[in-house]
């Protein structure tokens, strides 16, 4: 089967359980290393004719992180697009199973090993307000409905935007610093906060710096990053 993925995380789940499936991925395709499918562009700038020209027998995709227009380029020529939807864990989890089923694997190791790290989790802690930018200039923080955000609900972090309107709203700096929030989660990714870049813009707040890959990549990620953030969130 010959497979063409344009979501990061779901190159990394097929690549990890059937090395050699995929024949395209994306520039932002950072998972596992070694990687020598073609590259196809970005995740919101592919190019179709590209990946038509691979023959994929199927396209992994993820209604986020790719434009519906290039999903229906790509249909239009004829190619079979696989969409996922993932705004919570257990969605993750379920989205995972269809797309490994897709690609006709069996269900992997890690993809169980992740769902018990997640569930031998403790109970969440009183939960803290936070803010969680994810990026800056101008500055946009997780909203409602993400998966990040149920990923921090479940280690006691409680987005104070998660009421918002927008899933990715941009929010003015000084309304995020007066918004009551007692922590701010700065990721790595997709914009690279770092120690020096970030923190220094809410002053008062604590600062927990995460891996934007344990935070927001479902797929073998998962087994580990459960144990990273709660240790992260101590």
């Amino acid at each position: 089967m010959r497979v063409v993925s344009l979501v990061p995380s779901l190159t990394e789940a097929v690549a990890v359980t059937a090395p050699g499936l995929l024949v395209g991925v994306t520039d932002w395709c950072t998972h596992p290393a070694g990687l020598t499918a073609a590259r196809i562009g970005g995740t919101k700038n592919p190019d179709t004719a590209a990946v038509v020209s691979l023959r994929p027998d199927l396209v992994i995709a993820n209604e986020e992180e790719n434009r519906e227009a290039d999903l229906a380029a790509l249909r239009d020529a004829g190619l079979n697009v696989l969409v996922t939807e993932v705004r919570t864990l257990d969605q993750a989890f379920a989205e995972l199973e269809r797309v490994l089923t897709a690609c006709g694997l069996p269900r992997p190791r890690w993809l169980e090993e992740a769902r018990a790290a997640w569930a031998a989790l403790p109970p969440a802690p009183a939960a803290r307000p936070a803010v969680v930018p994810v990026w800056r200039r101008p500055w946009m923080v997780l909203g409602r409905d993400t998966f990040a955000g149920d990923l921090l609900a479940r280690l006691g972090v409680r987005n104070v935007y998660a009421g918002h309107g927008d899933r990715y709203p941009r929010v003015p700096l000084a309304e995020l610093n007066a918004s009551g929030a007692e922590l701010v989660v700065l990721p790595d990714e997709p914009y690279r906060f770092t120690a020096t870049d970030g923190p220094e813009a809410f002053p008062g707040l604590p600062a927990v710096l995460v891996d934007g890959r344990h935070l927001t990549w479902y797929g073998p990620s998962l087994a580990e990053a459960a144990g990273a953030l709660r240790a992260a969130f101590r």
